[in-house]
């Protein structure tokens, strides 16, 4: 048996501020997984916008804290009570970013969430997909959207339709892709980037911009029954209000939840949090696993980089030009 690493090279922070400021390479104790906990060697490791919000004091907590919450790798040590995984179990999931000193982004991490990695799924697939996966099966099932099952054959009626404004986003990629296998319809807005794409899977795509209503009218007859926001904020959302019908509750946003409130439209931070149960936040991860070992599903990569490479991931980020994932990758693993 290999043994127990005793440090571990990991990105962290120690003060809130802007992520170039404050964030550093360090080497540090390799925690032990506490009960209900694992510990891997990190294959790949996922970073997006919420890694820079922490480092800006978004959910203030205990310091120092780490980055990168999407996480694959290989199981080395189990806490208390975890029955389910053992050392060379091949996993991924999410890393314990709020109660470790450490996260993802680190060559050892604590796991809070994790699933096997199926047969077939490459690990640095398997990293890009929890939080988009998570994220978008969340606001989708919020919308009363999940329960319509692909075969149609049971449940509510498959025959409704839903808007997802910036498809091109990787939670907006993977919710087209969610809508599809529960049957829905989808238009979708996205840019260039990922038109051919999101068509290749069976939505109907449209551009962003100003005179939504009227390209949606343009391209279908039926109903938007909800509309699912995940563009950068650009005042989008008084137009998916006039498309779903005047019917604010329809319209379900993660990323503009400055101006949802006035608006009477929902978002992430004022849906009621004693209702966030497990189930919806990765009760699909499994299935979806399996389609993406299938090919059937994935979140687009924009880049790999080395994990001492992280301030250009950083910077890459920062543009808001990523058009995909942005993995880090420690030593053995590019």
């Amino acid at each position: 048996m290999t043994a127990a690493p005793d440090t571990t090279r990991t990105v962290r922070f120690h003060e809130f501020g802007e992520p170039a400021d404050v964030l550093r390479l360090e080497t540090v104790p390799v925690p032990a997984p506490g009960p209900g906990r694992v510990r891997v060697a990190v294959h790949a490791t996922g970073l997006a916008p919420a890694d820079w919000a922490l480092c800006r004091g978004l959910f203030p907590g205990g310091l120092p804290r780490g980055i990168g919450c999407d996480v694959s790798g290989t199981v080395e040590a189990v806490g208390a009570g975890v029955t389910d995984v053992k050392p060379g179990d091949l996993v991924f999931g999410t890393a314990d970013w709020a109660g470790q000193p450490i996260a993802g982004a680190s060559d050892h991490a604590i796991m809070d969430h994790w699933f096997a990695v199926p047969e077939g799924l490459d690990l640095i697939q398997a990293a890009a997909l929890p939080m988009a996966l998570s994220t978008a099966y969340w606001h989708l099932t919020r919308l009363g959207l999940t329960d319509v099952p692909a075969d149609g054959t049971d449940g509510p009626a498959p025959d409704r339709t839903v808007l997802i404004n910036g498809a091109g986003t990787t939670i907006g990629y993977a919710a087209v892709q969610i809508a599809l296998t529960r049957g829905l319809r989808v238009v979708a807005t996205a840019g260039a980037t990922y038109t051919r794409q999101l068509t290749d899977l069976g939505a109907v795509v449209t551009t962003y911009g100003p005179g939504l209503p009227a390209r949606v009218k343009a391209l279908t007859d039926a109903p938007i029954d909800a509309a699912f926001d995940t563009a950068p904020a650009n005042n989008a959302l008084p137009e998916l209000v006039e498309i779903v019908g005047g019917a604010a509750n329809r319209v379900l946003t993660c990323s503009d939840v400055a101006a949802a409130p006035d608006l009477g439209v929902r978002d992430s931070f004022h849906e009621d949090p004693a209702t966030f149960t497990d189930e919806e936040r990765y009760g699909a991860f499994p299935e979806f696993a399996q389609l993406a070992a299938a090919g059937r599903f994935a979140v687009p990569i924009a880049g790999t980089y080395p994990l001492e490479d992280w301030r250009t991931a950083l910077d890459v980020s920062l543009t808001g030009h990523a058009r995909g994932k942005l993995l880090l990758l420690p030593s053995g693993s590019h």
